[in-house]
């Protein structure tokens, strides 16, 4: 009894001192998407895309190596990488990183800790591969999973399982498809989450929770993603993964 107590007690210590940790990230992810990096452009979408609260669920914490996979134009880059370079932290990114991403976004103030890996993998060709590097706490990768058919996406989805230290967290998040609803030009770039956790489970992954801040019940899930009206008010899915210990 003694030591189940004493279980219970440092489990509830190390608990208490993750949740200070993300937090303490999180607000200095706030304060980073206020530095000169980011574009007016990019501010002005942060109220929909509310990046502090996404990475706050996937439990980030500034001291983590983190995987970022197919950044564009590098909306969370610009203020993830200097989170993490800023206390100890690593950011690698991957697949489809292109030479103006490592001219224009990889040079800025404060992204002296990030590097790019796996230059030839694109998210129109993905096939079996392992990351030239590994050993990360965390991936993520936003509105990108839908871009690879099923094939491609169990992929890249086994060789960042393999990337992943044991107790390593997935992250995605994606425009919503309607459950079993077949694939059409309207809904091309869409995904039925129901599938994207069905796909994580059958390469290795343990399914651990949703977040509904990206629900938009206005939304009817029909039109394509970037109709006038729609474009940046889709209804998205967040969903984090782990690997098992």
């Amino acid at each position: 009894m003694k030591r189940a107590i004493t279980l219970l007690g440092a489990f509830m210590v190390s608990t208490q001192v993750f949740a200070a940790d993300v937090a303490a990230t999180r607000a200095s992810i706030e304060q980073n998407m206020q530095g000169p990096n980011r574009t007016d452009a990019e501010r002005a979408s942060d109220a929909n895309r509310k990046p502090a609260e996404v990475l706050e669920f996937f439990g980030l914490q500034d001291t983590m190596k983190v995987l970022e996979i197919s950044p564009a134009g590098g909306y969370w880059t610009k203020f993830v990488g200097p989170t993490l370079c800023g206390s100890g932290g690593e950011l690698v990114v991957s697949v489809g990183i292109n030479d103006a991403f490592k001219n224009d976004v990889m040079t800025l103030p404060g992204l002296e800790c990030v590097s790019a890996i796996n230059d030839p993998i694109v998210l129109n060709n993905i096939p079996p591969f392992q990351f030239e590097t590994g050993e990360f706490d965390m991936v993520v990768t936003f509105w990108n999973l839908h871009n690879p058919n099923a094939e491609m996406r169990a992929n890249m989805n086994k060789a960042i399982f393999d990337a992943l230290k044991p107790g390593g967290i997935y992250g995605v998040e994606d425009h919503t498809r309607r459950h079993n609803q077949p694939t059409s030009r309207e809904v091309g770039r869409r995904l039925d989450p129901v599938l994207v956790i069905k796909e994580m489970i059958d390469v290795g992954f343990e399914f651990v929770d949703f977040s509904d801040v990206h629900y938009h019940p206005e939304e009817d899930l029909t039109q394509e993603v970037g109709t006038a009206g729609v474009r940046g008010n889709t209804d998205r899915f967040v969903l984090k993964f782990r690997k098992p210990l």
